[in-house]
């Protein structure tokens, strides 16, 4: 019924009763998934495997086994374009972040230590979302894996993990009243080191009220970054070692990024252009680091990245 309703809204002559319809069919060269996690890597796979060109929701999928299958099979057809729906919430900031910290304005990384959440106090009567269930989300909690991509995109990855964590929203019911214990933290404090030197620390909280929504410090020997959202918007500030304090930073709009996923798409399927945000083998390393992070919250114990075996649900 929901393809026929879309159908019928945006003028696309057939509704298809299931995905392999869609994938099968020879008349359609790409394949755009919107699904939830638990149906990323099927589909993705089948469609290269069909000659399909692939453009994926995020999260990549629901761990980095299939993370890691799925860019197996890219690799297998590199003549098709195989994409992720990057995390969008700092495009207009990335560039000048990136440059800022590649002109050493910060010196060597000391730590980058973030604290992201949606400001707002538990909700005990709030509805099960696809995001608390395992079966449907795997190993991704939250918009954790949201932020250390971005992150990626900043310092590079990460080379270990540690992490506690909390579901403080015990229970949930789903549409039909049944009640669910959670699984999945609410509330979560992760540690670790960087590749490149220096530390994260990274709080991530839907259930913390009062708080800023983002507020990130890039620290280093030279200088200091920050993003924040404290007050509904995006704001950049950097000082260095012998300010007196931060001062705004001013981006200049040929800097500024915007949200180009389709375009992006379209043009590395002319060969226009390579597929930055975001490629597979970013979207593997991003959920290896997702099963570190569950790993370390199961056992207690230091995980080291990249893996050497691969984590699975």
């Amino acid at each position: 019924d929901s393809a026929k309703k879309v159908a019928k809204q945006f003028g696309i002559p057939e509704a298809m009763e299931t995905w392999e319809d869609i994938v099968l069919r020879d008349d359609i060269d790409a394949i755009c998934i919107g699904t939830w996690p638990y149906m990323h890597a099927p589909i993705t796979i089948a469609a290269l495997d069909s000659g399909k060109h692939v453009l994926c929701e995020a999260r990549m999928a629901m761990n980095s086994a299939e993370a890691a299958e799925m860019l197996e099979v890219s690799r297998i057809n590199p003549q098709l374009t195989a994409q992720i729906v990057p995390a969008p919430m700092t495009l207009k900031f990335d560039n000048t972040i990136i440059d800022l910290i590649s002109n050493n304005f910060i010196g060597d990384l000391i730590t980058i230590d973030a604290r992201l959440t949606q400001g707002t106090f538990a909700q005990p009567d709030s509805d099960l979302h696809w995001r608390h269930d395992r079966n449907l989300s795997g190993n991704n909690i939250m918009f954790m894996g949201i932020w250390y991509e971005i992150i990626m995109r900043w310092l590079g990855p990460a080379t270990s993990v540690q992490a506690v964590g909390q579901a403080v929203i015990k229970h949930r019911r789903d549409d039909k009243g049944r009640r669910h214990a959670m699984t999945i933290p609410d509330h979560i404090d992760i540690i670790g080191e960087m590749a490149q030197g220096g530390q994260m620390r990274l709080s991530v909280s839907t259930v913390a009220g009062h708080v800023p929504m983002v507020d990130i410090y890039i620290c280093g020997t030279q200088g200091t970054i920050r993003l924040s959202d404290t007050e509904g918007e995006m704001a950049l500030e950097a000082g260095t070692l012998s300010a007196k304090k931060f001062k705004s930073v001013r981006i200049p709009k040929n800097k500024q990024g915007r949200w180009r996923v389709e375009e992006e798409f379209i043009n590395a399927i002319r060969g226009v252009e390579p597929v930055t945000h975001t490629n597979f083998q970013s979207g593997v390393q991003y959920m290896e680091w997702t099963d570190a992070v569950s790993t370390a919250l199961r056992t207690g114990r230091k995980v080291h990245l990249p893996l050497d075996a691969i984590v699975q649900t």
